[in-house]
């Protein structure tokens, strides 16, 4: 079972292009080259940890098929260009 922290995920958004736009939640959209995509997630203000079924579902919301994908999108070794490419590949955003 994987568990996160917010601020981990939160993190590793805004590094791979995410903007936080806050609300009742904290909304986070992908920009490239300053332009919105459709890309987008959230996270609760009342929410310290995420287990496997918010992570997966935080997964989905970011374009990305496997788990593995997003435990390297969390940790860091996927750059936000291969991030990019994985979205392109999945037909979730054209550049």
């Amino acid at each position: 079972m994987s568990s996160y922290s917010t601020a981990k995920l939160e993190e590793a958004l805004v590094k791979k292009g995410f903007k936080e736009n806050r609300n009742h939640h904290k909304m986070y959209r992908l920009y490239i080259d300053g332009k919105k995509t459709i890309i987008q997630t959230k996270t609760s203000h009342s929410e310290k940890d995420y287990d496997d079924n918010m992570l997966k579902q935080r997964r989905l919301q970011i374009g990305l098929p496997t788990k593995q994908q997003f435990l390297d999108f969390v940790e860091c070794p996927l750059s936000e260009e291969q991030y990019l490419e994985i979205l392109i590949e999945t037909n979730r955003i054209r550049l």
